[in-house]
């Protein structure tokens, strides 16, 4: 059935051969479609409520997978605003990718393994980087990885499986007037998302214990776990 597994085939912005120019124009489209979907929104909502917004004044925060640094900048301008300081290290595979987010703290680096000491952040976090993982034993390997090197929180994000979003995506990629390309990645990923058992599985391989998974807008799936103090 439609949608009941998920898709393998690899997406087109994970090619380890695209250029510079190549990467810089993926990214501006994205940003069309990422205001759209207020891609930061999950979490400026939650890590105030997970770690409490006093806790929330100093953050050294680690974003895998974070590509140009866009979701980063976001949120630290957001948090600037609460009168917060919220500080970014980026880490990406891609170092076109992180060539754009100059002179930003960029890591060149894989999610398999993180080049970080135990405990070294406060909070981890992942937006629409899992899925692009191949199965499910480099899933709960990003999963380990990612508990190991937070001391406070884990907050992870990615596309929900399903008929709806599908459905969403396939309306405004076109709507967006996005690349044939960018368009089929775009509806792509979300074949290959997730369903929130699958994530909840992975969390428990992982050992991330009381790890809590649900449901944001019907649209993604979001994971957060704080460690005891």
């Amino acid at each position: 059935m439609f949608l009941s597994q998920r898709a393998m085939q690899a997406e087109y912005s994970d090619a380890a051969d695209r250029s510079a120019a190549e990467v810089a124009d993926g990214y501006r489209q994205l940003a069309r479609a990422n205001r759209v979907f207020r891609f930061a929104h999950p979490f400026e909502y939650l890590l105030p409520r997970l770690l409490g917004k006093e806790r929330c004044r100093s953050l050294a925060l680690l974003d895998l997978g974070a590509g140009d640094g866009s979701m980063g900048n976001q949120l630290a301008r957001w948090a600037a605003r609460q009168g917060w300081d919220w500080r970014f290290t980026n880490l990406d595979t891609n170092g076109h990718a992180l060539r754009l987010n100059s002179p930003r703290r960029n890591v060149a680096g894989s999610v398999l393994a993180l080049p970080f000491r135990d405990a070294s952040f406060d909070v981890v976090m992942a937006s629409q980087m899992t899925h692009h993982l191949a199965g499910e034993a480099e899933v709960v390997t990003h999963f380990r990885e990612a508990w190991r090197v937070t001391r406070t929180a884990l907050v992870l994000s990615d596309l929900h499986r399903n008929a709806g979003l599908y459905a969403l995506v396939c309306f405004w990629v076109f709507a967006l007037g996005l690349s044939p390309r960018v368009r089929s990645d775009g509806m792509l990923s979300v074949r290959r998302g997730f369903r929130v058992a699958e994530w909840r599985s992975f969390a428990q391989q992982a050992g991330i214990p009381q790890a809590s998974t649900w449901l944001y807008l019907g649209m993604r799936i979001m994971l957060h776990a704080r460690k005891a103090a």
